[in-house]
């Protein structure tokens, strides 16, 4: 008796853990998909660009575009400071933060950092691979993000 109770207790715990993974507790990756990606952008040239009343450029600002168009979405940009901007992945205003961020980013603990997707040499030769910045949490999101920048980079070394 005591056996077929805990089977089925075993059961029910599995049964409530079905449904898709990864997932999106708070739907990323079903709103940007036909709609708008709000990507933050703080400039650090040459992986982002920054005018004062243009659009940005730069190298991760090409990837943002490609990567807002194959989920069918428009991409909404807005330029800041890096703490201004994780301020707002964080408040869930935005959903992804380019900057030529690197693999030594402070913002690990406010941002699911990337898996790096390309590596290039630092200022001292040594390999800095870099990284973009998604919410906490929206992992349905960030694991189509990181499929995304795995299959292209290739195409980003500056």
């Amino acid at each position: 008796m005591r056996a077929t109770g805990g089977l089925l207790l075993a059961a029910g715990l599995l049964a409530g853990c079905s449904g898709p993974f990864p997932a999106d507790p708070d739907g990323t990756l079903e709103r940007v998909t036909g709609g708008v990606l709000r990507v933050g952008v703080t400039a650090n040239e040459p992986w982002t660009a920054t005018e004062p009343g243009g659009d940005p450029s730069g190298l991760e600002v090409d990837l943002a575009s490609e990567f807002a168009a194959t989920l069918d979405a428009e991409v909404e940009w807005t330029v800041g400071s890096e703490e201004d901007l994780i301020g707002r992945l964080e408040q869930a205003e935005l959903d992804l933060v380019v900057g030529g961020f690197t693999g030594k980013s402070p913002w690990g603990a406010q941002a699911a950092l990337t898996t790096p997707y390309t590596t290039v040499p630092d200022e001292h030769g040594r390999p800095e691979p870099h990284v973009m910045a998604a919410p906490l949490g929206e992992n349905a999101f960030l694991v189509r993000l990181e499929t995304f920048l795995l299959e292209r980079h290739r195409d980003v070394l500056p």
